[in-house]
């Protein structure tokens, strides 16, 4: 999101982390369903929070005059009956996808649980968050099945970025992620856009000026960055727990340890 921000709108310095949200909606953020419904979210039952879903996302092609990017946690599928992305209003998709090893260290700093909690978070095929006043319910799934939901069949109009790679190649990572959205910046453009979003130019923003989507749970929202953290960090048992409740998509994307 902050590269594409920085990419597409090239400001002189860094765009703000607290301004992200101007560029890139939110999909599960209340406002917008609130907007529809005439009320707050929070007292909703979930089928009629779910019946807004496609009203909303019709709403999100009209908040800029050209391409309108939304963020969603959601896997790919339903909940209600109710599909929880809406493809007549979809032109295409980037999936980022992160080694899960890793992705329960941060989920466990983010949500302030022990490193077990996380990686039974990880395989819970139920994990959704809860309806609030400020945001609709976020239905994850289970880390294999929200990885199987958008990247397990062929799709001209899905682009697929493992987190690893943004790391080690990134001139390379995000110049794919352009082409696939007919741009052709130039170098000085593209390479600009990678420094202004790198990890450590968020990480000193929210060091400045505090972020907005930090969890309560948390003392930062962007804590390291690094890759295979796991290595120092999960015991045996916890890294063997992982790979069986996951290794069929791990070995997709050349995880397994």
């Amino acid at each position: 999101m902050a590269f594409l921000f920085n990419l597409l709108r090239n400001p002189p310095q860094p765009a703000s982390i607290n301004e992200l949200d101007s560029f890139c909606i939110g999909e599960s953020a209340g406002g917008w369903y609130a907007r529809r419904a005439g009320r707050p979210l929070g007292d909703m039952k979930m089928d009629a929070v779910m019946a807004l879903r496609p009203q909303v996302h019709r709403d999100f092609t009209r908040a800029f005059p050209d391409s309108v990017f939304v963020k969603t946690h959601n896997f790919l599928g339903e909940c209600c009956n109710i599909a929880l992305q809406t493809m007549d209003v979809t032109a295409g998709a980037v999936y980022v996808v992160r080694n899960p090893l890793d992705v329960v260290i941060s989920m466990s700093d983010h949500f302030g649980v022990s490193l077990d909690d996380a990686i039974e978070r990880l395989a819970d095929k139920s994990a959704a968050t809860e309806t609030t006043d400020e945001h609709a319910a976020e239905f994850h799934s289970d880390w294999s099945t929200h990885v199987h939901s958008w990247t397990g069949h062929a799709n001209p109009s899905l682009h697929i970025m493992r987190y690893e790679d943004m790391l080690d190649r990134p001139n390379r990572s995000f110049r794919e992620l352009a082409t696939f959205l007919g741009l052709t910046p130039p170098n000085d453009r593209l390479r600009r856009a990678i420094k202004f979003s790198s990890f450590e130019t968020l990480k000193a923003q929210e060091q400045k000026d505090n972020f907005k989507e930090r969890s309560e749970y948390s003392r930062a929202f962007f804590r390291s960055g690094r890759k295979q953290q796991w290595r120092s960090t999960l015991s045996s048992s916890q890294i063997n727990r992982i790979v069986r409740d996951h290794g069929e998509q791990m070995g997709r994307f050349n995880y397994l340890p």
